[in-house]
């Protein structure tokens, strides 16, 4: 059995990494893992065949075998160890997984440990996000082990690198469908990753998560949260490989930076808040459509339900940036609003809107502020509060100098209340500012609340104590001494206690920018070349030693040390003024002036012909001031030097100087002209620049004016508009009665004549017979005929008057002398109704009534011919009224 062993010792590694036995790949695991200590470094030849095929680590870490595994993974992690970035690179999309579902499920704690030490080394190496990104999806695997197993691991991952360093957002998503799983061991994971969540992010995180969990989870977290309160902000344990290489450099530099490689920002606690944890929202899509024609409703329920509705959808954490000028200026035009409710949630509204974009927001600045200070005059308070929270955020998206100004105005304000809650304001803003204020603008705020300390509202004289200690505070005591020197004692002792207790979070950082010697040291830096060696030869002028003559070099200058000594005879100046005088001079700049005042003979322009052909094609951009070249003017004693330089005639080729500079060569006063033409081109150039910005300011006011006007404009065209269709639909309305009203009257006639084409035809006997039978009747029962006729005529004049019923009635006078026999008429009387017939019944056997009844057969047809032709008549004459044109 011992000569298998050793066959299978003398396989390559990677051969034995893949054997079909488990004994054999434990003892390859364990064989790799001591090579790899043995190496030198990440380049080991070692290292190759496992990069070359990052497979065999899918295979180690996921060992069927548990013994193995666990090996596997203690290989993988001294792998990662000592190959590097490559070796993390190479395997982590090939191994996370196995080491999930094999190592963090395992049921040995050291297969445990060493898998969670091989997430953790990933992580470390390179960068956090890869990680994360393979851990997610294993929150959603069918075991619930393996998701307990991954938030255990996700919760040390957090622990060990905290959340500065990884983002937690894709983590936050992710815990509501953990805390709603059924088994419980996920669920208390679940709480303990959002504990040690809790300890970095603090109240950010409930924004992302926290609604979608059960009131009793809520509960169970906040009594956890209490706990974690208690304990001292957390501390990164472990550190990105970058991170180590910073801290290292920094340590070698000397330079301070924060732990973690991460240079200090000056951020409380650089706590993550709200806004950087949450993800930006698109407001202007998810907006009422409906929301400027609201706004502009005459009734003020219409406004304040339009803003009411915005604020619903803008109140988030974080705003997507957009266009939001419109918006903007319907928030302005609601400060103007007759109705408080509509101006306290238009406040609220610029509030969410500054806050979800911050430094977005800056640009919209000079639109809202003036109006809502203005605004600013209400005495109510709850609109106060509001407009004070509106501002406030404004000022957090924007700066002290941005806002200074309009503040100030705002100060000058004949309104008592205006004026002291834009007091208010600028104490706020003086206290969460992070800038320092300039020199200007300290002098500009102590002037405007001097002012104010003589007021006669003692809330105004307190508002403008407050101000000058917060002031005084930011700036220290020192800078406000000129501004303390002219008031009384009792006002002083005042701002003196503000300053006391005031909290600022401006720092007076230590001027960086060069101090005034600065400056004049910047010529020599821009000729370094030329005045470098001079400067240091000159060092000593007690020196009288000059340089031999065959040394001379275009650059150096002590040449010209030599007739520095010969001048006292000529000139009258004691030679040892040259000395102090190069040492009261700025380094540089004052040799190089004193190595040019120097008697004529040639020295001058021989020295300046060979210094500047080097710069000759490129003037240099710093030049000393003119009190620095002043001094070339008079001599060291304070002497002119005019009549001892005689010889600017070999420099004739230069541009001349409006002041003759004699103490200076051709090159130089060469060089001065050309700045001094350069200085005047750049403050034409400065002015033209003015004027155009001028210009263009006035041009946006008047595009800002024509703006609104055309938004004036567009408002007045949709209300006409509307009122346009408002009259065309009622005018429809009324036609479509008036069609209706038409068709109703027609079917009304349709009705009439069908009702009298029925009367004819139950009276469909012919008028002669009846009026015989009539007359017949009438005639066997003794009456005459002229009385019956004059009672037919009589009742017919009682419904009818038109000359053409009574002509129609007049063809009663002569009818013809015809009878009717007894038998036709029982047919009829048996076959026709009483109303439209005129014999409604059987003659009786008495002779009279049987007389009555034909007369009032008669009577009754005769009335209902006339009524029927009266509403025939009546028919018509209305029919050719109503009908339309």
């Amino acid at each position: 059995m011992g000569d298998p062993a050793e066959d299978f010792k003398s396989l390559p590694l990677p051969d034995r990494f893949v054997h079909k036995l488990w004994k054999v790949r434990k003892e390859a695991y364990e064989d790799a893992a001591k090579e790899f200590e043995k190496t030198a470094d990440e380049s080991d030849p070692v290292f190759k065949p496992f990069l070359q095929d990052p497979s065999l680590w899918k295979g180690a870490a996921g060992d069927t075998n548990v013994a193995a595994q666990q090996d596997g993974v203690a290989a993988l992690c001294s792998f990662l160890q000592y190959g590097g970035t490559q070796a993390c690179i190479k395997t982590r999309s090939l191994t996370i997984t196995p080491i999930v579902e094999k190592g963090l499920a395992a049921a040995r704690p050291a297969a445990k440990a060493k898998s969670l030490e091989a997430l953790l080394l990933y992580i470390e190496l390179d960068k956090p996000d890869p990680i994360i990104e393979e851990l997610l999806p294993s929150l959603s695997h069918k075991q619930p082990k393996i998701i307990a197993a991954t938030l255990s691991a996700l919760t040390s991952i957090y622990h060990a690198y905290g959340c500065k360093t990884i983002d937690p957002k894709p983590v936050l998503k992710a815990l509501p469908k953990a805390f709603a799983h059924a088994d419980k061991n996920v669920r208390a994971e679940a709480s303990n990753l959002t504990v040690e969540l809790y300890r970095w992010l603090k109240e950010a995180m409930k924004a992302i998560f926290w609604g979608e969990l059960k009131p009793v989870q809520q509960n169970d977290l906040d009594a956890q949260f209490e706990k974690v309160k208690q304990e001292p902000p957390p501390q990164q344990e472990r550190y990105l490989k970058s991170q180590q290489e910073a801290m290292a450099a920094a340590a070698e530099t000397g330079g301070d930076e924060a732990a973690g490689g991460e240079p200090e920002d000056g951020e409380d606690g650089g706590e993550l808040d709200e806004f950087s944890l949450a993800e930006p929202k698109d407001v202007i899509a998810a907006a009422p459509k409906d929301f400027h024609e609201r706004l502009a409703s005459s009734k003020w329920k219409d406004r304040k339900e339009a803003l009411d509705e915005l604020y619903a959808v803008i109140n988030v954490p974080r705003i997507q940036e957009g266009p939001f000028d419109e918006m903007i200026r319907g928030f302005a035009k609601s400060m103007k609003d007759a109705n408080v409710a509509v101006v306290t949630v238009a406040a609220n509204c610029v509030e969410a809107l500054a806050k979800g974009l911050r430094k977005s927001f800056a640009k919209y600045r000079s639109m809202i502020m003036a109006p809502m200070m203005e605004r600013l005059k209400e005495k109510k308070q709850s609109v106060t509060d509001a407009l004070a929270g509106a501002l406030d955020a404004v000022f957090a998206s924007t700066s002290l100098e941005e806002c200074l100004e309009e503040v100030l105005e705002f100060l000058k304000h004949k309104n008592p209340q205006v004026k002291l809650e834009s007091l208010r304001f600028l104490i706020r803003c003086l206290k969460t500012t992070r800038d320092m204020p300039s020199k200007t603008e300290i002098k500009s705020i102590a002037d405007a609340s001097t002012k104010l300390l003589a007021e006669s509202t003692e809330a105004l004289r307190s508002g403008a104590a407050e101000a000058m200690g917060t002031l005084m505070k930011i700036t220290g005591e020192r800078a406000m001494n000129p501004y303390m020197e002219s008031l009384d004692d009792i006002r002083k002792t005042k701002i003196k206690e503000y300053f006391e207790k005031a909290e600022v979070k401006a720092k007076e950082k230590p001027k960086a920018a060069p101090p005034p010697p600065k400056p004049a040291a910047a010529p020599a830096a821009a000729t370094r070349k030329v005045v470098k060696k001079p400067a240091l030869g000159v060092k000593k002028p007690a020196a009288p030693a000059p340089p031999p003559p065959s040394a001379p070099s275009p650059v150096e200058e002590p040449p010209a040390a030599a007739p520095l000594k010969s001048q006292p005879t000529s000139r009258g100046v004691p030679s040892k003024l040259a000395g102090p005088k190069s040492g009261l001079a700025a380094p540089g700049a004052g040799l190089k002036l004193q190595r040019k005042i120097v008697p004529p003979g040639g020295t001058p322009s021989g020295l300046a012909s060979p210094k500047r052909p080097a710069s000759a094609g490129a003037p240099e951009e710093e030049v000393p001031a003119p009190p620095k070249f002043g001094l070339g003017n008079r001599g060291l004693a304070g002497r002119p030097l005019g009549k001892l330089t005689p010889q600017p005639a070999p420099v004739a080729s230069e541009a001349p100087s409006p002041v003759p500079t004699p103490g200076l060569g051709a090159a130089e006063r060469a060089e001065l002209e050309e700045l001094r033409a350069e200085k005047e081109r750049l403050m034409r150039a400065n002015e033209e620049l003015r004027m155009e910005r001028a210009k263009l300011n006035s041009q946006i006011n008047e595009l800002q004016n024509q703006n609104a006007q055309l938004i004036e404009d567009h408002t007045r065209d949709v209300l006409s508009i509307k009122a346009k269709e408002t009259q065309l639909v009622r005018s429809r309305s009324d036609a479509e009665t008036a069609e209706q009203t038409c068709q109703k009257q027609q079917r009304e006639i349709e009705r009439l004549k069908r009702e009298l084409s029925r009367t004819v035809r139950v009276t469909s006997p012919p008028p002669a017979d009846v009026s015989d039978h009539i007359y017949r009747d009438v005639e066997m029962n003794g009456h005459s005929f002229h009385d019956a006729y004059n009672s037919r005529q009589a009742s017919a004049r009682s419904y009818v008057s038109s000359p053409s019923d009574e002509k129609e009635n007049g063809a009663f006078e002569a009818p013809p002398r015809a009878k009717m026999s007894p038998t036709f008429s029982s047919e009829r009387n048996s076959g026709t109704s009483g109303r439209g017939s005129p014999i409604t019944g059987s003659r009786n056997a008495s002779g009279s009534g049987s007389n009555g009844d034909g007369i009032e057969s008669w009577k009754r047809a005769a009335e209902v011919t006339s009524q029927l032709k009266a509403r025939i008549e009546q028919m018509k004459a209305r029919q050719g009224l109503s009908r339309y044109p």
